[in-house]
């Protein structure tokens, strides 16, 4: 194995693994939030948040104390949605603790059973979510359940998407709230694929870029993506309402590229799990080498010309 390269993945992993840490105390806090609703209802400031519609109206500023809040149409208490937001208020600032102790996040949320979304720092909801949104139908919600996540552990979405708030190409971390036995709210920690590339890879020597288990490039140089056959990787953002589960760009995976010898590689590397690939022919590139992430089913790759 490449020491290089399995320095770069522990050095990203370290990182990663302090984010699993934060959002678990995240979820103890919020166990005290739930643990001590009726209190917190009592004290709470009504005037904190005004609503238009779904959303509320405050405006998105620098250094904010508030989060943005979604009660979506969906909700099927709407009256039990808004103590929810009540008593939860408190979050707020457990959130910008978070969101500014890191400087790899992108936002800090939670979304709950009762279909309420607390997202911080907050953003342009109103013109970039329907008010309409069923938070439990999305993989950023339903990947937290005890179907899916029966162990009730952080987990890292496996997929990178287009966040539905505008901050393009995602990776998301999730993690369960329960009520009892009932699943409460999820919470979740975004990072940009921008500041993957910008913290990690850039700073790096050689053509690096990172695929997931199925072959989807989560991020990369644009050197490396090129060389494989790709057009350039945008950073892109969605500016209309969220209409799917999630945006995946397929078109940016292994066994999608032009290139026969690229599609055989991510055979040799994700199915076969060799971590060295030796290129015939290939528009001057000699070998690839692979190095497996622990945390997650993701592969760093080195594309090595001649």
């Amino acid at each position: 194995m490449d020491q290089r390269l399995a320095q770069l993945v522990k050095n990203m992993e370290e990182e990663f693994l302090t984010l699993n840490k934060e959002i678990v105390s995240l979820g103890d806090f919020y166990q005290y939030v739930l643990a001590n609703r009726d209190s917190l209802l009592e004290t709470a400031d009504k005037s904190r948040y005004t609503f238009e519609g779904s959303f509320s109206d405050n405006i998105p500023v620098q250094g904010e104390e508030l989060s943005k809040l979604i009660l979506s149409t969906k909700s099927p208490d709407p009256e039990k949605s808004m103590e929810e937001v009540l008593f939860t208020n408190i979050l707020d600032s457990a959130f910008k603790a978070v969101y500014e102790k890191h400087p790899i996040i992108a936002q800090v949320y939670s979304n709950s059973s009762m279909q309420v979304s607390r997202v911080y720092p907050p953003y342009d909801a109103k013109n970039l979510m329907d008010p309409d949104i069923d938070l439990v139908t999305f993989n950023f919600f339903y990947e937290g359940d005890l179907e899916h996540n029966p162990q009730k552990e952080p987990i890292w979405l496996p997929e990178v998407y287009a966040d539905p708030a505008g901050k393009g190409w995602i990776m998301s971390l999730v993690y369960p709230v329960y009520d009892g036995d009932d699943l409460f709210a999820v919470l979740g920690i975004d990072i940009t694929v921008e500041e993957i590339l910008h913290r990690f890879l850039e700073q790096e020597d050689g053509n690096l870029l990172i695929v997931n288990g199925i072959g989807d490039i989560v991020s990369g140089k644009s050197t490396a993506i090129e060389a494989l056959s790709f057009p350039p990787l945008k950073n892109y953002v969605y500016r209309e309402t969220i209409k799917a589960d999630n945006f995946r760009i397929s078109d940016f995976n292994l066994f999608n590229s032009k290139s026969r010898q690229v599609r055989e590689m991510g055979q040799e590397f994700l199915f076969k799990k060799e971590n060295r690939f030796l290129f015939e022919n290939e528009n001057d590139l000699k070998e690839a080498i692979a190095v497996p992430f622990n945390f997650t089913d993701w592969y760093l790759i080195e594309i090595n010309p001649y």
